[in-house]
C-alpha cells in the first residue's frame, strides 16, 4: 500500500467527522510507506540517470557553478543528439574530466563565429540562452562525421570547441535535461 495524500485527506476528514485520530502504529506505516517510495525513486534515478555536480561557470547563466543536474545517458545510444541540447562529454585533452556543452554543430554542418554571432549552414543560429558573446572569435569550420562542435552559454569564460576542437560522439556522456539543486531554480534545463 502506498502512503499518500489520499490517506491523509481521509484522516482529515475522519477527524472532521468526530473519528479518533490513528494510532502511532498507523502513522508510522505511513511515514515509512513514504519513506519508501522515495527510496524506490532514488535508486529508480540512480540505476537510469547519473546525478552530476556543475563545476565552473562556462554555462551560466542556465547553469550555474554547484548546480546538482541529472545527466541521462540513454537517448544517445539509440540516436544521434539534437543541435542546442545540453550535454556531458569527456574533456576530448584529457577523457578523464567531464565537460558541459551545448551542442551547436552536428556531422556535416558548417558553423561560422564572427564577430559574436554563430551561423550553422549559413543561417543565423537564435542563442536566447546566451547572455554575453565573444566578439573575439573568428571561425570556420565543416563538422566531422562522428562528431559534434559544443560551445559554453558562457562564451567569454569557456573552453569548448574553439579551442579543443571537435568532440568525437563516443566522447558524449549523456544529455542534461533537469537541475535538481538548487532547489529555487530546479527544473526543465533549456
Amino acid at each position: 500500500m502506498q502512503a499518500g495524500t489520499d490517506d491523509l485527506d481521509r484522516d482529515a476528514a475522519d477527524l472532521a467527522d468526530g473519528a479518533t485520530p490513528p494510532t502511532l502504529s498507523e502513522r508510522v506505516s505511513h511515514v515509512f510507506g513514504a519513506l519508501r517510495w522515495i527510496a524506490g525513486s532514488l535508486v529508480f534515478y540512480t540505476v537510469f540517470f547519473h546525478l552530476s555536480v556543475v563545476r565552473g561557470s562556462s554555462m551560466s547563466p542556465g547553469i550555474e557553478d554547484g548546480d546538482r543536474i541529472l545527466v541521462e545517458p540513454w537517448s544517445y545510444m539509440l540516436g544521434e543528439a539534437d543541435r542546442g541540447d545540453v550535454i556531458v562529454l569527456r574533456y576530448p585533452l584529457d577523457p578523464s574530466v567531464d565537460y558541459i556543452k551545448r551542442v551547436i554543430g552536428l556531422p556535416g554542418d558548417r558553423v561560422t563565429l564572427a564577430d559574436g554571432y554563430v551561423w550553422v549552414n549559413g543561417e543565423l543560429l537564435s542563442e536566447p540562452y546566451v547572455d554575453d558573446v565573444d566578439r573575439s572569435s573568428y571561425l570556420s569550420t565543416v563538422i566531422d562525421e562522428g562528431h559534434y562542435f559544443v560551445l559554453g552559454d558562457n562564451r567569454p569564460r569557456s573552453s569548448d570547441s574553439r579551442e579543443f576542437g571537435l568532440v568525437p560522439i563516443e566522447f558524449v556522456r549523456g544529455r542534461v535535461d533537469l537541475r535538481l539543486w538548487p532547489i529555487t531554480r530546479a527544473g526543465w534545463v533549456r
